[in-house]
């Protein structure tokens, strides 16, 4: 018999793939086990010069032997056998590989039990997580470790889509689990098409939701055991929180808040003009605190350039120059009074929040899921 040629191009691997013509020609020798070029064009519908061809190179791979000098015979190999030989060097490198992984493994697995032995000192109270990768797989790992309630606070105006649709597997799986989950959002959130449509999908399954004009930061809280905060030096890290009671008092906090908020609902639900008016009297309320705009963007969940244009559509409002004859103006109208209607005369302060609430804003992303 014939020796397979297995220099340069003549080895099979793994990334050789047969034409349909070398695969009928490889089929009709091995029934026939001789070859008739004709009969092998006509009975498989390949050209006569496309055979040759084939055949030729069914011999160089290996598929196909010849016999003896002048014996015109041609054995089908075992394709198996042709195959092993093409996937060695694969399976060479991916053994190699695996070996590479169980070390590495290990290696990480050593260094675990040191890190769980140090998190069990001194320091495990509290623990700070650079990195946005790194903040998503904790709380994708606390999530599924989640046995009985999960409370969020998420501030800001609107959650970016591909945000939400990461979500609502992960939270669908925890309500499937029984795991009571509540969220309290901005108002502002409301006017936000995507959170809507997550709020509704979720509230369809046991999710809770609710909106209120001031929120403290970011945070979540898991079994009452672990909570998860933004890291005020790192605004894609998280600083994670597991001391007993500063949990307690985050939760209790959270509870207040849940407490004073609104079930979320869409604005047409609510309408334009009272959520406006309830924007602008909480505006009023930090301004005659003093706060700078900034921080009010910031605590309202909109965009200093949003909050800037309801402040000063207030002041026109109230026919005033200054933050100082403002405080003046509403001390004098009674704007703030506990009763929360001011003068009955229409000189209130959300003609002008209507547009500003409107135009929502983004506020500042972080790590923590929706």
């Amino acid at each position: 018999m014939g020796t397979r040629q297995t220099d340069g191009d003549d080895v099979l691997t793994v990334e050789d793939t047969l034409s349909a013509e070398v695969v009928a020609v490889y089929r009709w020798l091995a029934l026939h086990g001789q070859l008739d070029p004709v009969r092998t064009a006509e009975e498989t519908g390949v050209g006569e010069r496309a055979v040759r061809g084939a055949v030729d190179y069914l011999v160089r791979v290996g598929l196909v032997q010849r016999g003896e000098e002048g014996d015109d015979r041609l054995w089908a190999v075992d394709p198996h056998l042709v195959a092993s030989v093409a996937t060695a060097p694969v399976e060479r490198a991916i053994a190699e590989q695996q070996t590479r992984l169980r070390v590495f493994r290990d290696q990480f697995a050593r260094l675990a039990s040191d890190y769980e032995e140090g998190r069990n000192g001194a320091f495990r109270d509290v623990e700070a997580i650079p990195g946005l990768t790194q903040v998503r797989a904790a709380l994708t790992r606390a999530a599924e470790q989640c046995r009985e309630d999960m409370v969020t606070v998420q501030p800001g105006g609107t959650r970016p889509p591909e945000v939400l649709q990461d979500a609502l597997l992960r939270d669908s799986q925890l309500l499937a689990r029984g795991v009571r989950m509540r969220t309290l959002y901005h108002h502002t959130a409301r006017f936000n098409s995507p959170s809507q449509a997550y709020v509704a999908t979720m509230s369809a399954l046991g999710g809770e939701y609710r909106t209120a004009h001031q929120l403290v930061g970011r945070v979540i809280i898991f079994d009452r055991e672990l909570a998860f905060m933004a890291n005020r030096n790192d605004r894609l890290g998280a600083v994670v929180v597991r001391e007993p009671s500063v949990v307690h008092f985050l939760y209790e906090l959270f509870e207040q808040m849940w407490s004073q908020a609104q079930p979320f609902s869409d604005a047409a639900t609510d309408g334009l003009e009272a959520v406006a008016k309830d924007l602008d009297r909480t505006i009023l309320r930090l301004l005659a605190a003093g706060l700078k705009d900034e921080t009010i963007a910031r605590r309202l969940g909109m965009s200093l350039r949003t909050t800037r244009k309801h402040i000063a559509d207030i002041m026109q409002v109230l026919g005033v120059q200054s933050r100082f004859q403002a405080g003046v103006a509403v001390s004098a109208r009674g704007l703030l009074d506990d009763d929360g209607d001011g003068d009955d005369e229409g000189d209130g302060v959300d003609e002008g929040g209507e547009d500003g609430v409107r135009s929502g804003s983004g506020a500042e992303g972080t790590a923590a899921p929706a």
